[in-house]
């Protein structure tokens, strides 16, 4: 997608010789007369950079200045100025302004300013990333070893390098996030922000500004132009968690912005972007698709690679390894040793809040531990107390049985009781959907 330019100058002549400057040198050149027009069009496109003269009947660009970083901050504004407003122009950069350039100036000194305010631009977008990083501590890494796990990270490192949409499935806790970090970090934007959204978090009725922003007077508390998430995910990931709460009416706003890569703020007119789509969910999507709460044209635009996550219940090989980064990570001395007996009573414990549950025990236990050694008094009662089985309809032979071999014979009896109905079979086994396809693929089970 091409940059986008704002150019703003009463000199006609002058303004058309910069704008067919820069279009010859690639970039995208909107152009206005007045300073009211240019901030009338910044508010409609939101140009990635504002070159504006000084000296201007009505609203000068001094003005134009302070009206654009009062709606965005961050925004890129050169001044053209003649030598006599130099001092003047060095105190615009000081209030904000990015640089100048002084007139008459070269076709070859325009494009190189340009250039280089792209690169300032860059530079900075770069840092902020750097800085989100750094403040992660490392915390959005993939941990596992076992055989699920290879297999995800597998998958993660074919996807990631390409610009497919993909769809993350899998209980809550599991680690949706962490993978699409990796996605990112994976992919070519990875230079561009990660923009993450839990849509099960945002009102309904303010939704739809927080993904495409709005224009100020909008609607009713409206009260300064916003940004929105894909605006800001320009050049990156935008990251759409439970979109499976996503209400009904938006789902058509979103398929086209996945679509064409555009979108219309609230109030506003339509913006163009770049970004790379990963959604996730806990729920059914399809189940969702049957009873009419979510669209099918949606889910197979985001769903383009589908990944469904493992539970931290068919990962027991991998509870060592998360045991010992989730110590690291919460900063354990080294002098913490723990008791075989709480290790294996993580491993045999169901965990139905997965990744995330297991690192909130982990903190419990370094917080409330008597000692530097870490006891089955440690752990939370619903993990510690002993568990007695009762209304068993299991009869296990003496010699033993392969828990994997019961999980599989469990799925596919569910599934000959209704007659292949993979639905159905998730509500005879009281596991979403999605959880019931990943045993299929896991044990290789078709009809």
């Amino acid at each position: 997608m091409k940059k986008q330019i704002l150019v703003i100058d009463d000199d006609v002549s002058l303004r058309r010789v910069v704008e067919f400057t820069l279009e010859q040198a690639g970039y995208q050149v909107l152009s206005a007369g007045t300073g009211d027009e240019g901030l009338a069009l910044f508010q409609r496109h939101r140009p990635s950079l504002v070159i504006t003269d000084v000296q201007m009947p009505g609203m000068s660009g001094y003005e134009v200045l302070e009206k654009v970083k009062a709606l965005e901050s961050d925004a890129l504004v050169m001044l053209i100025t003649a030598f006599s407003s130099v001092e003047k122009a060095v105190e615009a950069i000081k209030l904000g302004a990015y640089d100048y350039v002084t007139k008459p100036f070269s076709r070859d000194q325009l494009v190189l300013a340009v250039a280089k305010a792209f690169e300032y631009r860059g530079l900075r977008r770069e840092n902020l990333q750097l800085k989100t990083a750094l403040a992660d501590k490392g915390g959005h890494e993939i941990i596992g070893n076992s055989t699920a796990m290879k297999r995800l990270l597998q998958r993660v490192e074919k996807v990631a390098s390409s610009q497919a949409s993909v769809l993350l499935s899998g209980e809550s806790g599991t680690g949706k996030e962490v993978v699409a970090r990796a996605l990112h970090r994976g992919s070519e934007c990875a230079g561009g922000p990660f923009v993450a959204v839990n849509c099960a978090a945002i009102p309904k009725d303010l939704i739809e500004s927080e993904l495409f922003g709005h224009i100020k007077g909008s609607f009713t508390g409206a009260i300064k132009d916003r940004q929105g998430k894909f605006s800001l995910a320009d050049g990156g990931t935008l990251f759409l968690d439970e979109i499976g709460d996503l209400p009904l009416e938006l789902q058509p706003k979103l398929l086209r912005a996945l679509q064409e890569q555009e979108f219309e703020p609230v109030g506003g007119v339509t913006e163009s972007v770049e970004v790379r789509v990963i959604a996730a969910t806990n729920r059914d999507l399809e189940i969702e698709m049957e009873e009419g709460r979510f669209r099918e044209d949606l889910y197979y635009r985001l769903a383009v690679v589908p990944l469904p996550l493992p539970p931290l219940r068919e990962r027991e090989g991998d509870i060592p390894l998360l045991l010992d980064y989730f110590m690291r990570k919460h900063e354990a001395s080294a002098t913490v040793v723990i008791d075989p007996e709480v290790i294996a009573k993580l491993k045999s414990y169901s965990w139905p809040g997965n990744v995330r549950e297991m690192e909130n025990v982990v903190e419990q236990m370094l917080i409330l531990r008597q000692d530097d050694r870490l006891r089955i008094d440690d752990l939370p009662a619903r993990i510690s107390r002993k568990h007695t089985a009762t209304n068993g309809v299991l009869n296990l032979p003496d010699e033993g049985y392969s828990l994997e071999d019961l999980e599989r014979e469990a799925v596919t009896q569910a599934l000959q009781r209704c007659n292949w109905n993979k639905s159905k079979a998730a509500e005879f086994l009281r596991i979403p959907r999605h959880t019931l396809l990943y045993r299929l693929e896991k044990y290789d089970i078709h009809q």
